[in-house]
C-alpha cells in the first residue's frame, strides 16, 4: 500500500525566501521529493531539465523517481505507481526489460563513449531499415529534435527552397524554426512560440491545421516552388494523440509529390509503437524522409533521421550539408537499441494485437467511467497511444483539442497519482503502455479512474 504523499500548499518560491533555520525546520516535514525539488530550484531553472516536469499544468508537487521495473515506478519516498507515459513512449518493453539492461552493461564494460565508428551502427541501421521501407539510408543523432532539424535542412539542401510547413499542435522538438504554434510543453504552458527565436526564422515556417487539406492546397498555391518539406507527426502526440482522418495522409503524399516538396513523417512516437513499421506501415504511406526517436535506443538518448538514398547522399562527407554529433551511434544506446528492435521483430505478431488488446481495455474503460459519473470525456487511440480530452466534442486538431477541460483533467491527474496511477501531466500528452501492462493493470486503473470521477462529482 503506498503511503499518503504530503500536501504542501505554499509555492518552492515562498519557502525558499525563508531564512535558513525556519527553511531547515519546514524540510524535516516534507517527504523526500520535495526536498530534492527545493535543492534543485536553487540550481536548475524551474527546479527541472523539461518543463512538464514540473506539474504546472495539473498542480501539485511533482514526485522524485528513483527507480523502475516493468509497467510501475517508484518514487524517492517509496511510493508506487502504475506508469502511463513510459519515458514519453520508448519504454514499449517496459523498464529495465533484462535483455535491454543486460546489452547495455555488456556494452558498457568496454567504454562509455568511443566518438568514433563501432559495428553496432550498422547493425542497428540494418533492423532499422528492414522495418521502414521507406528509408535506404540513415543517419543516428542523439535526439529527437537533432533528428527533425537535421531532415530539415537536408531537405532544404535537397530542393533549393527556403519555406517548411508544419501544422499547429505537432511538435518536433525545440529547434528555432519549429517551435511555431508546436504542441507538447509548448501547448502545455499556452506559449505561442518561443521568446529568443528571431522573426527572420520563423517567417520560412509555415503552420497549419492539422487534419485540413484546404489549408495545406492554399499553402502550395502562395509558395509556389518555395515549399522544401511538409514535416508532420503522421498520428499526432504531442497535443494528445490525433488521428489523422481517413484520405489524409495519401493527399499529403500527392500533394508534396506534385509540388516536388520532400514529406517527413515525424515518427520520434509512432516509430515501432503504433506498429513496428510505425504510422506509415499503419497506413500504407511512404514518406521521403523519416525521424525517429528513443525507441530505437531502448529509452538511451538516441534519434535517427533516414529516407531516400539520393537526399541522405547530400550528408557530409559524400555531400554539402553539414551534421555531426561526438554521441551519435553512441554505444550503449546501439547495444540497447539493437536489443529492444531485435525483441520487437521477433515477436511482432505476439507483441502488437496484445497492445491493441490491452490498450483498448483501459481507454474504454476508462471512459466508461467517465460516462457513467457524466463527465465528458472524448478517447482518442491509436494503437498503444491515446489520450483521455475532457471535452465532449471529436478531436481533431489542435482547436478542438484546445477546448478541453484542463482544470478537469488537472483534478483527475492529481487523484489518479494519489491512487498510484502516473499519467503524463498535462492533458496535450498522450499516454502509453507497454508488454509490462496486463489485465491487474487494467483492472487497477479503471478502478482508480471510477474513485477519481465519483470524487470530483462530489466536490
Amino acid at each position: 500500500m503506498r503511503s499518503k504523499a504530503i500536501k504542501v500548499n505554499e509555492s518552492f518560491a515562498l519557502i525558499q525566501a525563508q531564512p535558513e533555520p525556519i527553511l531547515r525546520a519546514m524540510s524535516r516535514s516534507l517527504t523526500k521529493s520535495h526536498e530534492f525539488q527545493l535543492r534543485a530550484e536553487r540550481l536548475l531553472p524551474g527546479g527541472v531539465d523539461s518543463p512538464v516536469r514540473a506539474f504546472r499544468a495539473v498542480g501539485g508537487a511533482p514526485p522524485f523517481l528513483v527507480r523502475a521495473k516493468g509497467a510501475y515506478l517508484w518514487d524517492a519516498d517509496g511510493n508506487r505507481y502504475l506508469d502511463y507515459f513510459g519515458s514519453w513512449g520508448p519504454m514499449i518493453l517496459g523498464h529495465a526489460y533484462p535483455p535491454v539492461v543486460e546489452a547495455i552493461q555488456k556494452a558498457a564494460a568496454n567504454g562509455a563513449s568511443f566518438g568514433a565508428s563501432t559495428p553496432a551502427e550498422g547493425e542497428l541501421a540494418e533492423m532499422v531499415v528492414s522495418a521502414f521501407p521507406s528509408i535506404e539510408k540513415l543517419r543516428f543523432v542523439s535526439s529527437g529534435t537533432e533528428a527533425t532539424m537535421s531532415a530539415i535542412r537536408v531537405a532544404r539542401a535537397f530542393t533549393g527552397r527556403k519555406y517548411i510547413v508544419k501544422f499547429e499542435g505537432c511538435y518536433h522538438g525545440h529547434s528555432d524554426g519549429l517551435l511555431v504554434k508546436a504542441g507538447s510543453g509548448v501547448a502545455t504552458f499556452g506559449i505561442p512560440g518561443s521568446a529568443g527565436v528571431p522573426d527572420e526564422i520563423v517567417h520560412f515556417t509555415l503552420a497549419l491545421p492539422y487534419n485540413d487539406l484546404d489549408a495545406v492546397e492554399a499553402a502550395f498555391r502562395a509558395h509556389p516552388d518555395e515549399i522544401a518539406c511538409v514535416i508532420l507527426e503522421p498520428v499526432v502526440g504531442n497535443m494528445g494523440c490525433v488521428a489523422p482522418v481517413p484520405g489524409y495522409l495519401e493527399r499529403l503524399r500527392a500533394i508534396t509529390s506534385v509540388a516536388g516538396a520532400v514529406l517527413i513523417f515525424d515518427e520520434v512516437m509512432t516509430g515501432f509503437r503504433v506498429a513496428l513499421g510505425g504510422a506509415q506501415a499503419l497506413y500504407g504511406i511512404e514518406p521521403d524522409l523519416t525521424t525517429l526517436g528513443k525507441i530505437i535506443g531502448g529509452g538511451l538518448p538516441c534519434g535517427a533521421f533516414g529516407g531516400r538514398a539520393e537526399i541522405m547522399d547530400l550528408l557530409a562527407p559524400l555531400g554539402p550539408v553539414y551534421q555531426a554529433g561526438t554521441l551519435s551511434g553512441n554505444p550503449l544506446a546501439m547495444a540497447a537499441g539493437i536489443a529492444t528492435v531485435s525483441e520487437l521483430s521477433a515477436r511482432a505478431r505476439e507483441i502488437y494485437p496484445e497492445l491493441e488488446r490491452v490498450s483498448a481495455a483501459v481507454a474504454s474503460g476508462v471512459a466508461a467511467e467517465a460516462e457513467a459519473a457524466g463527465i465528458s470525456v472524448i478517447t482518442n487511440r491509436v494503437g498503444s497511444m491515446f489520450t483521455w480530452f475532457f471535452t465532449k466534442d471529436p478531436v481533431t486538431d489542435w482547436e478542438s483539442a484546445s477546448a478541453s477541460d484542463t482544470a478537469l483533467f488537472g483534478r483527475f491527474h492529481r487523484a489518479m497519482l494519489e491512487a498510484g496511477v502516473w499519467l503524463p501531466p498535462s492533458q496535450f500528452e498522450a499516454m502509453f503502455l507497454g508488454t509490462a501492462h496486463g489485465d491487474a493493470e487494467v483492472e487497477a486503473t479503471i478502478a482508480a479512474a471510477k474513485v477519481a470521477f465519483a470524487e470530483d462529482r462530489r466536490k
